[in-house]
């Protein structure tokens, strides 16, 4: 079996046909990573030396990487040894992810277009997530969707997910005109590796467009739980959407008090006296101190490309900008 090896030392062996991330995860090496589709660019590295193929399109890469020799280890599988260029994340422990039946708990409508589902699983069941990861859902047909969860670990057990409707899509017909309570379904995870590390002293900045808060709500839960030693200077929430009805959420109780909320309208009525453009245009109208700024970004992969140049031309550290794109969906 081919040997992948990082710069940090660590290696791992990979299996034929296996991807370079998988192969890295069946080893307890965690390496950053988000859609597992190469359809964004969270798991990019690079290869210094070794060869590779490529087992779906990296639709997540420029022609400018491919030539520069980036690829997207979520989507690659190694054809000999060889040198990977990517830091792995040191110490952190990622929860093994696994499939676990579950059952819709509650719905609620939150936007005309977004519903709030809240899923519990068996009493006995030890699921184990940090707050920002995500979940796949295998709802009706074996139809599979991924959704961030939206809440940080609670007694209940129970998992919040935001879920927005997408005309014609496979399983928002169930659920947008079928789901209901008790409905018994099947999740995997937790997935993705968008969660909170090294905010200690640092001005933790988060981006969100559209469902891309839930993952938001469930750091800034979390940051509440953390020692002091590990708390950021500041926080702040810059959340976007087109109009008034898809700011959906606020901030409450603690997590109020302790973050700075700043809602952003693109397509905002003549009634909005609030901030108007794209969250990064805000966040940089608001003269960071980008050398102390982390930076965490989720919504569309338009917000995310557009957030991450722009920052990074203006300072920002690139190790310090983290996100999570909502890629379209795959196929069923």
């Amino acid at each position: 079996m081919p040997s992948i090896t990082l710069p940090s030392g660590k290696e791992f062996a990979a299996q034929d046909g296996e991807s370079l991330l998988d192969a890295a995860l069946r080893a307890e090496v965690a390496l950053e990573y988000s859609c597992r589709t190469g359809r964004c660019s969270s798991c990019k590295a690079q290869v210094r030396s070794g060869s590779t193929t490529a087992l779906h399109p990296e639709t997540g890469l420029s022609e400018a990487e491919r030539a520069a020799g980036w690829i997207l280890s979520c989507v690659r599988s190694a054809t000999s040894d060889v040198l990977l260029d990517v830091q792995d994340l040191g110490g952190v422990k990622l929860y093994p992810a696994r499939t676990w039946p579950c059952r819709i708990q509650a719905l609620q409508r939150l936007a005309p277009d977004v519903l709030k589902v809240m899923l519990r699983l068996p009493p006995a069941a030890d699921f184990g997530f940090q707050p920002g990861q995500y979940v796949d859902l295998i709802g009706p047909g074996g139809v599979r969707r991924s959704y961030s969860v939206a809440n940080a670990p609670a007694a209940d057990k129970l998992l919040e997910l935001h879920i927005r409707e997408v005309p014609g899509g496979a399983l928002s017909s169930y659920w947008f005109g079928a789901a209901k309570a008790n409905d018994l379904l099947r999740l995997h995870g937790p997935l993705g590796t968008f969660f909170l590390r090294g905010t200690a002293g640092m001005h933790l900045v988060f981006l969100a467009t559209g469902t891309g808060i839930a993952p938001v709500k469930a750091m800034l839960e979390a940051l509440q739980s953390l020692p002091a030693a590990e708390q950021p200077a500041s926080v702040t929430v810059y959340w976007g959407g087109r109009t008034e009805q898809d700011l959906y959420w606020r901030p409450e109780g603690a997590a109020a008090q302790a973050c700075r909320f700043v809602p952003v309208l693109s397509r905002a009525g003549d009634g909005w006296s609030g901030t108007r453009g794209h969250v990064q245009q805000a966040l940089l109208a608001d003269a960071p101190e980008l050398p102390r700024t982390l930076v965490y970004a989720c919504g569309s992969d338009a917000m995310i490309h557009g957030a991450r140049e722009a920052l990074l031309a203006a300072g920002l550290p690139a190790q310090r900008f983290h996100s999570d794109a909502f890629v379209c969906s795959a196929p069923a």
